[in-house]
């Protein structure tokens, strides 16, 4: 099992590495000139059960872009490897909101459909339990223990 961040809260994703004891993966994470993300995984990730913790709030765009890259680059690397093999790769997107995902807003004709995913989702401490609703996919929302 490894753990990949983002740069969206980079202390999130140290504290888990930290309670988990397991390093970070080495990876670069950064923009072009012109804002374009660039990834580069700078280990080897084959075979292992992958974690990316970026959440998706402000910039939701930014981080949302981001996140897709990050898995794009795992994606190819898996498939480098292992060609039919699925991808043990989960995004964890921390709450209290997941960006775009507006639970109080129904779905109209010629709007986009955010229900999209083809990889179960975990959700970390969602403000509202709807959103679960926005993935047809298996979804888990943990909330941490509130003292």
């Amino acid at each position: 099992m490894k753990i990949l961040t983002g740069n969206s809260n980079r202390p999130l994703a140290e504290a888990i590495s930290a309670y988990l004891n397991l390093p970070l993966v080495n990876a670069s994470i950064r923009r072009f000139s012109d804002m374009e993300v660039f990834v580069e995984i700078q280990e080897n990730v084959r075979g292992e059960d992958m974690f990316v913790v970026q959440p998706t709030s402000f910039p939701t765009n930014d981080n949302v872009m981001e996140l897709l890259v990050i898995l794009d680059a795992l994606k190819r690397s898996f498939r480098q490897a292992h060609p039919p093999r699925s991808f043990p790769i989960t995004a964890i997107a921390p709450g209290p909101e997941i960006g775009a995902a507006h639970a109080d807003l129904g779905q109209a004709g010629r709007q986009p459909d955010q229900r999209r995913r083809r990889q179960p989702v975990l959700t970390v401490d969602l403000h509202a339990g709807q959103i679960q609703g926005f993935f047809d996919i298996p979804t888990d929302n943990r909330s941490p223990p509130r003292s």
